[in-house]
């Protein structure tokens, strides 16, 4: 059974190799890490206290370390809803939803069209208690975990952008 598995499990790991797969973040043949391309990106100051924390991921995903001139900006817009779960029979809700949805356009600091346009969404849960100040952290705990959630997804879909883009010869991409 043992050595069935490892016989799978290797088959599997050289298809793998044998179909082009190449690690994101990796060095290319004759290219750039992604990271480099990516600390090449400014962050937008973004609007509201959703949109501090919304930028502070950003930027420390995107370059922990401050790169010297920005070659592209990311202009990200946020919107928040709520959204109540599970209510009691005096229709007072127990638990929520918060909602955020982000639209980001990327494009070069020296101006010109829209690279990559996309958007993300995060939906997180928290409880409702009975006491307004345990509401008011679970909120802002679902607030952060939200923040944390869009910024991945944008951060995911600018590596794979930059990453097509290093592979065409920095040609700009259209979508």
């Amino acid at each position: 059974m043992l050595s069935s598995l490892r016989y799978i499990l290797s088959v599997g790991l050289l298809t793998l190799t044998a179909c082009g797969f190449e690690p994101l973040h990796g060095k290319r043949e004759g290219g750039e890490a992604t990271a480099l391309l990516l600390s090449q990106i400014e962050v937008a100051p973004i609007a509201d206290r959703l949109g501090q924390l919304v930028r502070t991921e950003l930027t420390n995903r995107l370059s922990p370390r401050s790169a010297p001139l920005p070659v592209f900006i990311v202009h990200v817009t946020l919107t928040e809803s709520g959204q109540s779960l599970a209510v009691r029979r005096d229709s007072s809700a127990t638990r929520a939803n918060l909602i955020i949805d982000a639209n980001f356009i990327l494009s070069e600091v020296s101006g010109g069209e829209a690279l990559l346009a996309g958007g993300a969404r995060s939906v997180n849960g928290y409880d409702i208690l009975m006491s307004d100040f345990a509401t008011l952290a679970a909120r802002k705990d679902a607030r952060r975990r939200g923040s944390r959630d869009v910024a991945d997804a944008i951060v995911d879909r600018l590596s794979i952008h930059m990453a097509q883009r290093a592979s065409q010869g920095a040609a700009p991409a259209r979508r």
